[in-house]
């Protein structure tokens, strides 16, 4: 494929991005400002390569070396000039989000549709950082991007119908599914994923029951795959945490007030998975 995909930071969820368009033969150019974290989302690629047939029961098309060689790491923001779609997958900080489009918007070609993968930040806000609004379109996956099928598309009020559709095509070659949603801040799945996941360390802090048995209960009572404290922890506490403020900020609702304990736990670098600890421990 002639398209060159820019992806925009290399955690855990520019990690999933630049697996998934590298799997669908996309030419990737991955920018972080850390090429330590770069090395480590290379090898956690190869990692989730090896594992992909375990995981879901089909083993990938090509070998891990064909679809890394599609990936280009890189410390220079400059390497998105040529790409054609470009994901975001920066923290959940407005601050650094913002400087980070300052940047793209004078790097970017002007037809270069901007992807803002976010949890909860305005599609629109982010929109109105660069020259091109209307290019501009939210693209919430869902972690862990290469197992998820579905893909949550948020229209910002600049964002056109042919914006939508290239970015709906687009996913399409991935094989993956979407559905596109007004911008709202958190959108729909955070919105309300938020809530219950605040809700269930509220319970935790009042020890009405362990993280195992909430769990335990969401998952056999509801068909959950995952209860909402492990999704915490696959999500990151911090980010949990940073979204939850968004949210807060956003609508000005104290239903939307991150729990004490969340917030002590982030303090002492309790983050879930990425650390090693959070409701549940991972070493």
């Amino acid at each position: 494929m002639e398209q060159r995909i820019g992806v925009v930071g290399s955690g855990v969820m520019g990690s999933g991005v630049a697996q998934v368009f590298a799997q669908g033969g996309y030419d990737t150019v991955v920018v972080d400002v850390s090429e330590a974290q770069m090395r480590r989302t290379r090898e956690k690629i190869r990692e989730s390569l090896r594992f992909q047939k375990m995981m879901t029961g089909v083993a990938p098309r090509e070998r891990a070396e064909v679809v890394l060689d599609r990936i280009h790491f890189t410390q220079e923001i400059e390497a998105l000039a040529a790409c054609s779609f470009v994901v975001e997958n920066v923290t959940e900080s407005w601050e650094i989000k913002q400087a980070v489009y300052e940047q793209l918007n004078k790097v970017c070609a002007k037809d270069c549709i901007l992807g803002v993968n976010t949890s909860a930040i305005s599609i629109t806000r982010v929109a109105a950082l660069v020259e091109r609004p209307e290019r501009v379109v939210g693209i919430h996956f869902m972690n862990p991007v290469p197992l998820k099928p579905m893909v949550e598309v948020i229209k910002g009020y600049h964002t056109t119908p042919e914006t939508l559709q290239m970015t709906q095509d687009m996913l399409g070659t991935l094989g993956k599914q979407s559905v596109v949603v007004d911008d709202s801040v958190g959108f729909v799945t955070n919105r309300a994923m938020m809530i219950f996941v605040n809700e269930a360390i509220f319970m935790v802090q009042e020890q009405v029951a362990s993280s195992e048995d909430i769990d335990i209960l969401f998952k056999q009572c509801f068909g959950h795959k995952m209860g909402p404290l492990q999704t915490a922890d696959l999500i990151g506490l911090d980010t949990i945490l940073k979204s939850l403020d968004v949210l807060y900020e956003g609508y000005n609702d104290s239903k939307y007030r991150p729990c004490p304990l969340l917030k002590k736990m982030v303090d002492a670098g309790l983050h879930g998975m990425k650390s090693g600890q959070g409701f549940y421990s991972y070493n």
